[in-house]
């Protein structure tokens, strides 16, 4: 009876272990069995550590992740955590760095069979700071901002006071009003300005308050550019267009004051010529368009101009105005965008919903 040749042909090579389902996450995941040694990891793992799968799988765990922490200690005889205390189930993300000077955030859980029993598998997740440090060039951008937009009017304030106080006598009364009414106007930059923060805090946390009512929104349009030109601005620079018949739209008219404000001022400090303001409406709602005669916004920045801290010029201001107004926008159920009109300059066109928000709740 003959028996058939053993085969010659090499074996087909095997894949190297990874993690079921976490190859599409942005995060390393390591795992480490309870002999210490990598028993598998993802595809973020190899981009992240720099070393291929196939290298990773089967070392110890100080080779596979060298990381130390602030002190240059390797964080795993700091952590230990295949010793130490059996009521661990994991380590809050820190901040730790590899050898070749690469900070990482890491996390790491430790799964046991049942409480108290000896780690069975240690998972280790890691992300790059990227994102963190960005976060905090925003905040210390935030800061820096804020510091010196409030210090100007504060100078303002401080100076006059301090001028009326010890020399109150040597005014005429005239002198006195004036020097009163830029006190004034420097409170209401401060107002403004710490709303606008607040704003920008409730709307990154998704707590934006709105008071809906019925609103007339071409009576509101004609109140704000009214208020802009009691405060100085030449009246023939404004432009109102309002269609016959407009539905009253439901919006809080404080917030939609403030976007009107916003855009107007937007216009009025990077814009030239006339400000035109039209109001019509569409199948889509209500359509408020505030357009300039400026300049423009060149396409390759209009992608930036909803997002924080953008200003189209050294003009001054924190460069919050337009993440607000986009937030309060969206808040209503609207959208806003910018539309630039063929005959240059810029055009922002913000559409409302008409109907009553809260219809379909009763």
């Amino acid at each position: 009876m003959s028996t058939a040749p053993e085969s010659t042909a090499p074996e087909p090579a095997r894949a190297a272990p990874g993690v079921t389902g976490y190859d599409e996450l942005p995060d390393a995941i390591v795992v480490v069995g309870a002999d210490g040694h990598v028993r598998a990891c993802n595809a973020a793992a190899q981009r992240i550590l720099g070393v291929a799968r196939q290298e990773l799988i089967g070392l110890p765990l100080a080779d596979a992740l060298p990381l130390a922490d602030a002190a240059g200690r390797d964080w795993w005889q700091v952590t230990n955590p295949f010793g130490g205390l059996s009521t661990r189930t994991r380590q809050v993300e820190r901040v730790l760095q590899l050898p070749d000077g690469r900070y990482v955030l890491a996390t790491a859980s430790y799964v046991r069979a049942e409480r108290g029993a000896p780690v069975d598998r240690l998972v280790v997740c890691l992300r790059g700071t990227e994102a963190r440090d960005r976060a905090e060039r925003e905040h210390a951008d935030l800061i820096a901002t804020v510091a010196h937009e409030l210090r100007s009017p504060l100078t303002g304030i401080k100076g006059f006071t301090a001028t009326l106080l010890s020399k109150w006598d040597r005014f005429t009364e005239d002198q006195r009003r004036l020097m009163l009414e830029a006190v004034d106007s420097d409170a209401d930059r401060l107002t403004r300005l710490i709303a606008e923060l607040l704003d920008v805090a409730r709307i990154d946390a998704g707590r934006l308050e709105l008071r809906r009512v019925p609103t007339d929104l071409a009576a509101l349009v004609r109140k704000r550019v009214e208020a802009r030109v009691v405060a100085g601005v030449d009246h023939e620079r404004f432009v109102v267009e309002a269609a016959d018949d407009l539905p009253e739209v439901w919006v809080d008219p404080d917030k939609m004051g403030q976007v009107l404000d916003n855009l107007i001022e937007n216009a009025l400090r990077h814009g030239d010529g006339t400000i035109t303001v039209t109001l019509r409406q569409d199948p889509d709602g209500l359509v408020m368009a505030v357009t300039d005669q400026g300049p423009g916004i060149p396409p390759g920045k209009a992608h930036r101009i909803f997002g924080r801290f953008w200003k189209g010029s050294d003009r001054g201001g924190t460069g919050l105005g337009l993440y607000v107004v986009n937030g309060i926008v969206e808040g209503h159920g609207g959208r806003i965008a910018l539309v630039p009109p063929p005959e240059g300059g810029a055009r922002f066109v913000v559409v409302l919903p008409v109907d009553d928000p809260t219809a379909d709740i009763l």
